[in-house]
């Protein structure tokens, strides 16, 4: 895919997300957008993660700090804005779902095959091939995507405008920017197919909150059935449910 469609103008970002993902599991766990997981052991228990905020302003992050905290809002904002199609990841709660995220057995690849030897230039098609877990790839690449800002704009990224992030954000896309611990295009590949669950996922989840994910595409949600409207060459015409019964 090309990448303006992934950092570029607010309409295009918008055009993607609405043609591209028409079909939305009625229930989207996090994946990591950067290889195929592969089940290694029974995973340990893990907390559980703290119930989804009705209010974006009401949520504190139990993984991210302040700092980075601060970054994630940022970021996926400017991936999917707001603007006059409706509102953007932050304001759909995108940030409370990736948080919400590190506290699973996702977040510390409990889920993955983790062990060596690895080979992080073999093709994608043979796997992850990093011994970073989610945790890991998401805390070294904001701390190195800081570095990098700080180095070329004297800023983090979250004071950044719109225009700095947008470079900072392609420069982490293409590779560009010089990590140290990973690929600059690992950390945004995960960014971004994070950002894109938690604005599509069910708001149980955290994200997708007043189920604007679902409205921007008209997707039904987990209604018991619509079938009878998959062959209509018309807009479906009844709002989303979520499976606690919220409408959108």
């Amino acid at each position: 895919m090309a990448t303006r469609n992934k950092t570029g103008h607010s309409d295009a970002r918008r055009d993607f997300l609405r043609k591209s993902l028409t079909l939305i599991p009625v229930v989207t766990l996090a994946s990591a957008g950067v290889a195929a997981p592969v089940l290694a052991q029974t995973p340990a228990p893990v907390p559980a993660p703290p119930k989804p905020s009705t209010d974006v302003n009401d949520y504190h992050p139990t993984f991210f700090t302040q700092e980075e905290w601060a970054f994630l809002n940022s970021a996926v904002a400017h991936l999917i804005p707001n603007d006059d199609r409706g509102p953007g990841a932050a304001e759909a709660g995108v940030p409370e779902f990736i948080d919400r995220q590190m506290n699973t057995p996702y977040g510390s690849g409990a889920l993955w095959f983790m062990q060596g030897p690895f080979h992080p230039d073999a093709p994608a098609e043979l796997g992850y091939q990093l011994k970073l877990s989610p945790q890991q790839i998401y805390r070294l690449g904001i701390q190195e995507t800081d570095t990098y800002c700080r180095n070329t704009f004297g800023k983090v990224f979250a004071e950044l405008n719109a225009d700095q992030r947008e470079q900072a954000l392609q420069a982490l896309d293409t590779n560009k920017a010089p990590f140290e611990a990973l690929p600059a295009s690992t950390f945004f590949n995960m960014l971004w197919s994070n950002t894109k669950e938690g604005f599509f996922c069910d708001p149980i989840h955290g994200g997708n909150k007043h189920l604007v994910g679902w409205t921007l595409i008209n997707f039904p949600g987990a209604r018991a059935d619509f079938m009878d409207w998959v062959e209509r060459d018309e807009r479906y015409a009844f709002p989303p449910v979520s499976i606690n019964g919220a409408r959108g």
